[in-house]
């Protein structure tokens, strides 16, 4: 092979961009900047040369500013998603331009970047879309997956598949137990951040004093305790997915805090006079209604724009009951696997059983109530026996504990119902006891005692 055919091998193999702009200083830029990247570079001055090349020619990365001769660039990322999905189209607006960023996410933009151009955030974003069409995510077995073949589950995965493909904020709504956590971690495995680190936090289970410094970090000597430099969790997420569970537990003080590091993309340590960039995408996800809670002026609205630019919701289990069978399995097969015993069968008027109730907990309490089945099981098969459901019946008033109580038996009762209160506060927060106990009203040394006293633990 001569130098001259080997050179041209290696220029056509070499990741293509798209710029649509029609100012020729940004296109100088621009390309300057790209080929310095090793990549090719093609312009388009108007939207009708840009589908013109987008037809003829394969690019990996499409990168168009606003205002056009012809036309709007939020005109050519809808036109994208009908006529070439597969192609990322990242969005150049102006300087502050939040409702421009949020309906390009919003209409399929794999990212945006603000005028004055940043070239670093500029590199980060190309470097995460190059990426994202480098190859397929790893194979399933390797990653964490969604268990069902119900129409709800197909939705869901079918969006999870959409939205990897962006850099949009996703908010995931969905009752308590569901898997809100799985689908976030699933987003973040399919898409271009899958190699680098996917940070979890309980929004609920950081006091809130100690919220600032947990999620910016803090510098030596910044307040008393400070001893040494501190990473946070966001600046730990780095490159990477930030997630945020249970967002609607934040404070008013840190939701204003979070919405500069949704919008600006830059956070300021406790102690520190200047502010960082960070690139991270933000996932976030609640079982309460963030529009209820923007309603009561509980949430602040710019923020709740923010990171719901994509919704998911994660369906209860009473939605998908023909999941049941194939989530019990699963569920059985891992808890053989952790006993070093075989896996575990269950008989069919257990999964009956188990398919007619409602399961308020959704999977979560599909698995503890496995997890006790096989416990009160004998030579590895359950039967219905074996499955202790909580009570259809609808749950009776205190009033009418009391009433119905016999002679003498009040205080028994009141613990009854103290610890019925107490165990789904804890389910709620996940057996978070700070987080259970500011739920009840309570300080954290009360509801240790109570549990104590209870015998719930």
């Amino acid at each position: 092979m001569s130098a001259s055919e080997s050179a041209l091998r290696t220029e056509v193999n070499r990741p293509a961009v798209l710029i649509v702009d029609d100012e020729p200083d940004l296109l100088e830029l621009l390309s300057l900047t790209l080929r310095r990247m090793n990549l090719r570079t093609r312009t388009a001055p108007d939207l009708g040369t840009a589908h013109r090349l987008i037809r003829s020619e394969p690019f990996d990365l499409c990168l168009t500013d606003m205002r056009l001769p012809d036309g709007n660039g939020l005109d050519l990322v809808a036109w994208i998603q009908q006529n070439r999905a597969d192609l990322p189209v990242a969005v150049i607006t102006a300087h502050g331009s939040v409702e421009s960023a949020v309906r390009a996410l919003k209409l399929g933009a794999f990212d945006f970047v603000s005028k004055p151009l940043d070239l670093g955030v500029l590199r980060k974003l190309i470097d995460n879309a190059i990426r994202l069409g480098a190859g397929p995510p790893p194979p399933e077995s390797g990653r964490p997956r969604l268990i069902g073949h119900s129409a709800p589950m197909a939705q869901l995965r079918e969006l999870i598949a959409r939205v990897a493909r962006s850099e949009a904020p996703v908010h995931i709504s969905g009752e308590s137990g569901t898997g809100k956590e799985l689908v976030a971690r699933l987003i973040h495995e399919s898409g271009a951040r899958r190699e680098r680190e996917f940070v979890a936090v309980n929004c609920g289970a950081i006091p809130t004093e100690l919220m600032e410094s947990e999620f910016f970090g803090h510098r030596r000597g910044s307040f008393t305790g400070a001893v040494a430099d501190k990473k946070g969790l966001i600046q730990a997420a780095e490159g990477g997915t930030l997630f945020l569970d249970e967002v609607a537990d934040l404070p008013l003080h840190m939701q204003v805090k979070l919405l500069r590091v949704v919008q600006e993309k830059t956070v300021r340590p406790v102690g520190e006079s200047s502010e960082e960039k960070v690139d991270v995408r933000i996932l976030s996800a609640t079982h309460k209604s963030l529009t209820e809670l923007v309603a009561l002026s509980q949430f602040r609205e710019d923020l709740f724009y923010r990171i719901n630019v994509i919704e998911l919701h994660v369906p209860s289990l009473r939605e998908r009951p023909e999941d049941i069978p194939d989530i019990a399995r699963a569920v059985l097969s891992r808890l053989g696997r952790r006993g070093n015993a075989p896996t575990p069968s269950i008989a069919d008027d257990a999964l009956a059983m188990l398919e007619s109730y409602s399961f308020p907990g959704n999977v979560r309490e599909l698995e503890n109530v496995l997890e006790r089945a096989l416990t009160l099981c004998l030579g590895g098969l359950i039967t219905a026996e074996h499955i202790k459901l909580r009570t259809a019946a609808r749950p009776q008033s205190p009033a009418a504990h009391v009433e119905h109580a016999a002679p003498g038996a009040l205080g028994d009762h009141l613990e009854d119902i103290e610890r019925s209160a107490i165990l789904r506060a804890l389910e709620k927060t996940r057996y978070n006891k700070t987080a259970a106990a500011k739920l009840l009203g309570m300080s954290f040394r009360a509801l240790r005692y109570r549990i104590k006293k209870l015998g719930i633990e």
